[in-house]
């Protein structure tokens, strides 16, 4: 997603004079288009995300819309001091954007990694938080992004490569019918589910969750898992305060009998070892043959 993002960032700057573009001394090899576009309004704030976010800040007061860029944890995490201060108590237009959610830098280990970070987010004041499922997402958050007045984060990650007509960015979509049971899931790991033998993906209800913090479902969705009685959420992310966390919350209040209702999620590194983005998919039972059984226990 990050080439698509840099698309995106030049295109937006041509309808709207008043964006900055901030790095914290990262982009080689995909920002340098992005700088020649931008000029005095591209700045390299350094290896001082505290600081890159409170400049930021600044920005966004004197009438800027700053986009503020590095990996995931290295925007979100290391800054958050000054995000929930200076960024979210104040609600400026900053957009956050973190690069590798998730296991995305892979054998890079821990400290590149960033399965808390949707839940850190959501939970500020005013912050809304855009996590796109396939390229083309990309685009269209951002424009919702630059439209919004409220503080954002852009959670980016290889974008899904799958088969169906995916309909344009939303809070929530439906990517597949299905009879049998419902599966929610946000960001590019969905894709795991949607690519499932045929045998195992028929009877699968697919939605795609892209805006957070959710506050309603859809009623066609609701009615779904009314129906099925079955519900499977995803996500490259950890439990607590994740996904299927406020999405349980919902529904207390909107089914009408008890579903059986399996959540996948990140767990950290339960061997102690590191490898590539879908090694840890795997051994988190969120990708590969360890998804395929998990799913099909979920179903019987």
């Amino acid at each position: 997603m990050r080439n698509e993002f840099a698309k995106s960032i030049i295109a937006l700057k041509d309808q709207n004079p008043g964006l900055v573009f901030m790095t914290g001394d990262l982009g080689y090899m995909a920002l340098e288009k992005v700088q020649e576009r931008y000029g005095e309004h591209f700045i390299n704030a350094g290896v001082a995300e505290q600081n890159m976010v409170t400049v930021a800040a600044g920005l966004a007061y004197e009438g800027f819309i700053p986009f503020a860029y590095s990996i995931s944890p290295f925007v979100t995490l290391r800054p958050y001091e000054q995000i929930r201060t200076d960024v979210c108590l104040h609600d400026l237009p900053v957009k956050l954007v973190g690069n590798g959610g998730g296991y995305g830098y892979g054998i890079m280990g821990a400290t590149h990694h960033n399965i808390e970070d949707i839940a850190v987010m959501r939970i500020l004041p005013n912050m809304r938080v855009y996590v796109p499922f396939t390229g083309t997402d990309v685009g269209e958050a951002m424009a919702q992004m630059v439209a919004d007045p409220h503080p954002n984060y852009l959670r980016l990650n290889l974008a899904a490569k799958i088969s169906y007509p995916v309909a344009p960015f939303a809070q929530w979509r439906k990517i597949k019918d299905g009879d049998k049971a419902v599966v929610i899931g946000t960001g590019p790991v969905l894709e795991n589910i949607c690519n499932l033998p045929a045998e195992i993906l028929a009877g699968l209800e697919i939605w795609a969750l892209s805006i957070f913090p959710v506050t309603e479902m859809p009623d066609a969705l609701i009615d779904k898992i009314n129906s099925t009685k079955k519900l499977l959420t995803i996500e490259e992310h950890q439990g607590q305060c994740g996904m299927h966390e406020c999405l349980a919350s919902l529904l207390l209040n909107k089914l009408n009998h008890s579903i059986t209702f399996k959540p996948l999620f990140a767990k950290g590194y339960p061997s102690g070892r590191y490898g590539d983005q879908k090694w840890h998919q795997a051994e988190n039972g969120i990708g590969g043959e360890n998804l395929v059984q998990n799913v099909k226990a979920f179903l019987g």
